[in-house]
């Protein structure tokens, strides 16, 4: 396996790749910052080849690359990946609820034959919502996150609100899954996974809370249809490493590539 990313989730991944939670072998990995990829191999038993660029995991010979860097990495690099015939999977899902990279992911999928994989990542009942795809009206996400978590987003460089002078419970934001992974591209990926297993970007509607008082990471979904009506409620504990994101992401992700790399049986939808 290759890994795109070094950061806190792309660590978390590799760590269980080496412990051999996951029966595979990492054997070359990349990150914009040298230092990341450097300071990851130093901690890892299995030395992996650190490349040079992006190209060059692209060609190395593994069958599949992780990718955990940033929507700007999918947007970039998806395609030379999936033109080297390598299957993907993507923890930066936000990037596809833009159509023209979502039409090239597919597109490279069908043209060379290969497999892009999006792990459940921070929320859980992603099952229930593409069984009743078809039957859906509405589906509402409510994130809740301290404002430490949500520091840095896209959304308070144009924002009146000064995530550190937010002392009470406060509704930042609300619209579409579309916009919302645009404003809050390392915090809101749960949005574009609700909305591709559902009824899309667009109608997928999503509200962000900042809670000063709260230390989890909250989500609440419900959808409504046809088939009835159904709300989850999950409040995740931060990652140690990185509070932008739960660690119920990374635990995801790890359990989407044992059932990839595994023989066992597979439960669920």
């Amino acid at each position: 396996m290759g890994l795109l990313g070094c950061g806190a989730i792309g660590s978390e991944i590799a760590f269980a790749i080496d412990s051999g939670k996951i029966s595979a072998k990492l054997t070359h990995i990349y990150d914009f910052s040298k230092d990341n990829s450097a300071k990851l191999a130093a901690k890892l038993q299995n030395k992996p080849v650190i490349t040079e660029n992006v190209g060059l995991l692209a060609a190395s010979p593994v069958d599949m690359i992780i990718e955990a860097a940033s929507q700007d990495a999918v947007r970039d690099d998806i395609l030379s990946i999936l033109q080297n015939r390598k299957d993907v999977m993507i923890m930066s899902v936000g990037a596809l609820l833009d159509e023209s990279i979502f039409d090239i992911v597919m597109d490279g999928c069908k043209d060379f034959n290969k497999r892009v994989y999006l792990p459940s990542g921070a929320i859980i009942g992603l099952d229930g919502i593409r069984a009743v795809q078809d039957e859906l009206d509405t589906v509402t996400l409510v994130t809740t996150k301290n404002p430490k978590a949500l520091k840095g987003a896209k959304f308070f460089e144009t924002s009146s609100i000064d995530p550190d002078k937010i002392i009470q419970p406060t509704t930042i934001y609300e619209g579409s899954a579309q916009e919302a992974v645009k404003l809050f591209p390392a915090n809101i990926n749960v949005a574009a996974l609700l909305s591709l297993a559902g009824i899309g970007s667009e109608k997928t509607r999503v509200k962000i809370v900042a809670d000063p008082h709260t230390d989890k990471n909250t989500h609440e979904i419900q959808a409504e249809g046809k088939f009835g009506k159904f709300s989850i409620k999950v409040e995740n504990v931060p990652s140690p490493s990185n509070p932008k994101t739960s660690r119920l992401a990374t635990l995801a992700a790890i359990e989407c590539l044992k059932k990839i790399c595994g023989t066992s049986m597979n439960i669920g939808t």
